[in-house]
């Protein structure tokens, strides 16, 4: 089955899911004097719930759902579809208030019956959920703190709000909607499970070590490690995994990082990691020996799913990890297609690899576009940003038949598509890879 055609199949997945639960409030028989408001305030309820439920499935890393997409375009998935499901959630209590604002009792704590106090903290973890994830830096929450908290108050979110319409009851009431809902309560059950419990252990059985701590241009720290009691993994050039150190694998925090290494290298894996937050400053400290725990490979930007008689390679600074495994790869498979690459740093001490770059143009057919940002004295090569004119000059013949691979910082990201757009660049040859998980 091809990427295009998985990619309908999960779609549609998702979106029938979506709806299933409409089962509940648009068949059978309505509870006598609700009407048509009530009906539709618990339908968009109902919906709002299962999307809460699937949040969860969208960030379990389940490679075969997410290879048609990427997992970084999930995960802006997720990020953005949230906002549509609190929208459906808070549409039902805000419908009920409009036919019957009496019923504003029910957001009394000390009054209210079970059902609707159940409901209400539902919805303000939610809020706090959507709330957290939005403005986390502007609460000065730690990337470990707020996952911690993003994961607790989502499940709470959902099984209260599971428990409010067992409470309920007036949707659930006939045994063919009982098992279906039962289904769809142990469905969520088992994603909480499968996350949170049976993927630690796997990782547990398969753990790794720091072989190697190097230091980089750039700030930068490449951590070699090596499987320890199993074979390791391969990977594709350009992919990534997750990585845990000096901690249990059953820990919240995990980060994501591309592999800098050769795809052909046998056993081990390199991630080169710049210092830019608490746990990246800390890399440069490790030992080797240190326990690892590593969960991949994952993502889609790599070559080797997207061929082409040529590949156009442009980084901002640390995005040079993942194009450079597609050089070292290139190299190790003696693959002569042109490469180009520009790359852009604040200063050429900042560019990491730019010695090894140099080497692999005696092995590659490879022409290298340095940019620093501040050039040194005397430089009079390009320099400053990556824009359209600069591209422009560098793009060999025929580029529009070229792979394009694309990492860096977002805004950089989005002025390079947004260029290559304009330059006649067709949209599936670009590929970009945006490490915005929060």
């Amino acid at each position: 089955m091809s990427l295009a055609v998985r990619g309908v199949f999960w779609t549609g997945t998702y979106v029938v899911v979506s709806v299933a639960p409409l089962v509940f409030a648009l068949l059978g028989d309505s509870p006598p004097g609700r009407g048509f408001v009530v009906d539709f305030s618990v339908a968009l309820g109902f919906v709002g719930l299962s999307m809460m439920g699937l949040q969860f499935a969208l960030v379990a890393r389940f490679q075969t759902a997410s290879a048609p997409f990427g997992e970084d375009a999930v995960v802006q998935f997720h990020r953005q579809i949230s906002y549509v499901a609190t929208l459906f959630v808070l549409a039902h209590p805000v419908l009920l208030l409009v036919r019957d604002l009496d019923l504003i009792a029910l957001f009394n704590p000390v009054t209210a019956p079970w059902r609707a106090r159940f409901a209400v903290v539902s919805t303000l973890c939610l809020l706090a959920v959507m709330a957290t994830s939005r403005w986390r830096r502007r609460f000065r929450l730690r990337y470990e703190v707020w996952q911690g908290l993003h994961a607790a108050l989502s499940v709470v979110a959902v099984l209260f709000a599971l428990v409010h319409v067992e409470l309920v009851n007036y949707y659930v009431d006939t045994l063919w909607k009982q098992v279906l809902w039962a289904v769809m309560t142990a469905a969520f059950l088992s994603l909480i499970g499968w996350v949170r419990l049976v993927r630690p252990l796997r990782r547990l059985r398969q753990p790794w070590e720091v072989a190697e701590v190097t230091a980089e241009r750039g700030d930068t720290t490449t951590l070699t490690l090596r499987p320890v009691g199993h074979d390791g993994f391969g990977f594709e050039p350009g992919q990534f995994g997750w990585i845990s150190v000096e901690r249990s694998p059953f820990a919240l925090t995990q980060h994501p990082f591309s592999f800098s290494s050769s795809a052909e290298s046998d056993g081990g894996v390199q991630l080169s990691i710049k210092a830019l937050g608490d746990f990246t400053r800390g890399v440069a400290g490790l030992r080797p020996g240190t326990r690892a725990y590593l969960d991949g490979p994952h993502g889609v930007f790599t070559p080797d799913r997207n061929e082409g008689p040529g590949f156009v390679l442009i980084a901002g600074g640390v995005g040079i990890g993942p194009l450079m495994s597609m050089l070292r790869t290139f190299a190790d498979r003696d693959d002569r297609r042109p490469c180009l690459l520009i790359y852009a740093s604040r200063t050429l001490d900042d560019a990491t690899f730019l010695e090894e770059i140099g080497q692999l143009q005696g092995r590659l057919d490879l022409t290298t576009v340095l940019v620093p940002e501040v050039p040194p004295e005397g430089w009079t090569q390009e320099s400053g940003r990556i824009d359209q004119a600069l591209i422009r000059r560098h793009l060999p013949p025929r580029f529009e038949r070229m792979q394009y691979f694309v990492c860096g910082p977002p805004p950089m990201l989005d002025a390079v598509e947004a260029t290559l757009a304009e330059l006649g660049v067709p949209a599936e040859r670009v590929h970009t890879e945006r490490f915005v998980f929060v």
